[in-house]
């Protein structure tokens, strides 16, 4: 469809500015919002537009002409579309920093560091929740007070162009990549693909003059970010002094959680003990320092702001349920975060541990190999118990002689009927297993 025309996004950003926010749920209107009724492929916001202006919308944009009945309905070609174009003009209203951060793994956690650290010293907007995406990004935007100092904006994406979509939205000033590995290999075509899908992020960086923050110790990056001219690199440092480059840290233990040594602008070397479990968050507290000290943020708030971040929606949460102990890292799963995730548990564990893995969406051809590599690590680990969960693991299962269900539910009916005293039990798995809701009762 055409786009919005500039007149008409002109139009509409005045009407934005005199709502009170916007909302694509018709559910959940504040008053005065300005409602976007947007479609899917299983709804149609357009049928829902006339509730979202009886529940105190004071516009809803729409582009289904029947239903436009009076001047409190807007009509566009296409609402995504318009959305997306209202957000990236709201964008250039604002002259302030824009971070965006991409990666295979920990763009979560990473963007919480970030906000956390940031926070000391500037006003911060940042992605909540999983809005990363062609939705998510816009309505980040939109929500973005005037008064914003950073802007920190997460973006994910399943296949090549979403990132250069998204940043043609949001605008970065300064970007970085957490990682490449093993995600949605379905959709990028394999590593090759993830590595130019992620890559969009640099090269709109360096077609706009922007600056790159480049985790050396990251497979790949290194290579990639040669295309940014500005670009910020950082590194591990064995031992870190005053003659070294200015961003780097030490890894000092992840036992039980990961702590690290950096050198503050002082030339003090501090220590900050996180609570995130794992190596593998050692990078993502990494980034969070390099950014941090680019944008002058002094070096004990960084550390303060990286301590008292704790992991949280499904994410590397240790919890009690039943007297049990869990290790829940459920929010998503590929070949790489699954491996770090073993190799973090069989370090961590207090006790016999029990591994209850679900499989891994989103792979394509790789599927099959992958799985097999995951139930290969976990038998070589050494766990008491191995429990397979989906379709993708039933032939794994079978072939190394784990305990396998199809689904969540079909486990649970099972699990709460075992003995799991004196046991540490790790959950991993896609988003779509859904086995957080074996602690659910």
């Amino acid at each position: 469809m055409p786009e919005t025309s500039p007149s008409s996004i002109s139009s509409l950003y005045l009407r934005f500015l005199a709502s009170s926010g916007v909302s694509t749920d018709s559910r959940n209107i504040g008053k005065d919002n300005l409602f976007f009724a947007l479609t899917g492929p299983n709804f149609d916001g357009n049928r829902y537009a006339a509730a979202a202006l009886q529940k105190g919308a004071r516009f809803a944009v729409v582009d289904d002409p029947a239903v436009a009945e009076n001047e409190n309905y807007i009509l566009v070609p296409d609402v995504l579309q318009t959305l997306q174009e209202l957000a990236r003009h709201h964008r250039r209203h604002l002259s302030q920093p824009v971070l965006a951060l991409t990666g295979s793994n920990g763009k979560t956690t990473t963007k919480e560091l970030l906000a956390g650290v940031l926070s000391r010293r500037y006003r911060v907007h940042s992605t909540q929740g999983n809005l990363n995406n062609h939705i998510g990004v816009p309505l980040t935007l939109l929500r973005m007070p005037l008064d914003t100092e950073i802007a920190v904006i997460e973006m994910g994406a399943n296949h090549q162009g979403e990132i250069a979509a998204l940043c043609r939205i949001a605008e970065p000033t300064h970007g970085l990549i957490t990682n490449i590995g093993a995600a949605h290999l379905e959709g990028f075509g394999g590593i090759p693909g993830v590595i130019k899908g992620k890559g969009e992020l640099y090269d709109y960086l360096r077609d706009h003059r922007g600056v790159a923050f480049v985790n050396l110790n990251e497979a790949h990056l290194a290579e990639m970010g040669n295309r940014v001219p500005h670009r910020v690199e950082y590194h591990v440092s064995e031992q870190p002094h005053p003659g070294h480059p200015p961003i780097e840290a030490k890894l000092l233990t992840v036992h039980p959680n990961v702590s690290v040594a950096f050198l503050a602008e002082d030339g003090v070397l501090l220590e900050i003990r996180s609570q995130l479990p794992g190596s593998h968050n050692f990078q993502n507290i990494l980034t969070a320092l390099a950014v941090g000290k680019y944008f002058k943020v002094p070096g004990r708030q960084i550390a303060a702001a990286i301590e008292a971040y704790q992991p949280a929606n499904n994410r590397s949460q240790w919890m009690r349920h039943r007297e049990i102990d869990f290790f829940l890292d459920a929010y998503n799963a590929n070949p790489s975060s699954v491996a770090a995730t073993l190799h973090t548990f069989s370090d961590l564990r207090r006790e016999p541990g029990v591994v209850v893995l679900g499989e891994m969406l989103e792979l394509g051809s790789d599927a099959p190999d992958a799985h097999r590599r995951i139930a290969e690590l976990a038998r070589q680990l050494g766990f008491e118990t191995v429990i397979l969960v989906g379709a993708a693991f039933a032939e794994v299962a079978a072939a190394f002689g784990f305990r396998h269900f199809s689904d969540t539910r079909e486990l649970r009916d099972w699990f709460w009927q075992q003995d799991w005293s004196h046991r540490t039990i790790l959950l991993k798995g896609s988003r779509g297993v859904g086995l957080e809701k074996l602690l659910q009762d």
